[in-house]
């Protein structure tokens, strides 16, 4: 596959001087990171905008998508994020009144985290936003090519995740 963009140039160089080499991995691999990169570096200007970081407003998502309280752990998995990264952004979102973190009732040593009516108001705000954010993103495919596009990466996340921590 030989496209002219950045992911295309890059693997065309690497033919050029490792001919030996099948660097036809870079064509995938390369482009979802490139547009991971792309899209998170949208994602921080977006969310910038109202005090938020890119991972805080995911903290914000999995907690309202949960419809309730989580564990610190929870989040962390959620998220995929480091214990220490998650009690940071924990804390700023308490100090923010976006969260509230109380002792668990099922044992007094956790601590359950759940959105304040303030949060809940943010990211029911944000959320939709994202998701035209991410819509115009999509645009350049019809609906049949992110469909398979979705299957395609979800056999490929099938094979990585709960595999790499």
């Amino acid at each position: 596959m030989t496209v002219d963009d950045a992911v295309g140039r890059i693997c065309a160089q690497w033919r050029e001087q490792r001919p030996d080499l099948d660097v036809s991995p870079i064509d995938v691999i390369g482009r979802v990171r490139r547009l991971n990169a792309l899209t998170n570096q949208l994602d921080d200007a977006a969310f910038a905008e109202v005090g938020l970081s890119r991972m805080e407003f995911e903290v914000l998502s999995a907690l309202r998508r949960a419809g309730g309280g989580l564990r610190p752990s929870q989040l962390t998995r959620e998220t995929l994020s480091s214990g220490a990264a998650t009690t940071k952004r924990l804390a700023r979102l308490e100090g923010e009144g976006l969260i509230s973190r109380t002792a668990s009732q099922r044992d007094r040593r956790e601590v359950d985290v759940r959105l304040t009516e303030r949060g809940r108001e943010l990211i029911d705000r944000l959320f939709p936003v994202q998701l035209e954010r991410e819509r115009q993103l999509l645009a350049p495919l019809r609906a049949d090519e992110r469909e398979q596009l979705g299957v395609l990466l979800a056999k490929l996340l099938g094979s990585l995740d709960g595999a790499v921590r």
